[in-house]
């Protein structure tokens, strides 16, 4: 199994362990799988919030809107930080369509590792291009 289908296996793996999990609502769930650029990243569950990471081990990311129950309502996105609020949410799919609208540009598919590993990664592609930029010049 190459990197990819590594990558692919334990972020499927982690949408059913969210699934089994079960604080976070089904039908919130099953909209984020059902939404394809959320679906390739690995969900991870905290206080019956849905949290999306970029890569597939501990510790996560923490730079993607996340999703959780509201006080007076179904739903709030807020993030990436705690502080951060995108807003409020009557439905899942209404909560995953705000998270989708304001995720952040540029973001591969789930990075197989932790965020550690993955910005190691990052940068060594940034330097790659830079170099292959000088090269082609």
């Amino acid at each position: 199994m190459n990197g990819d289908a590594a990558a692919e296996a334990a972020v499927e793996a982690g949408w059913q362990a969210a699934r089994d999990d079960g604080r976070v609502q089904a039908e919130l769930l099953e909209a984020a799988y059902g939404e394809p650029r959320l679906r390739r990243w690995f969900p991870w569950v905290s206080m019956g919030e849905l949290h999306f990471s970029r890569c597939t081990e501990y510790p996560w990311t923490w730079d993607i809107p996340y999703v959780h129950p509201a006080i007076g309502g179904p739903y709030l996105v807020a993030g990436p930080l705690r502080n951060q609020v995108v807003g409020p949410a009557a439905t899942a799919a209404e909560a995953v369509a705000l998270v989708v609208r304001h995720l952040p540009a540029d973001r591969g598919p789930a990075f197989l590792g932790d965020r550690e590993a993955l910005a190691a990664h990052e940068a060594a592609t940034r330097r790659d291009r830079a170099s292959e930029g000088r090269e082609s010049s």
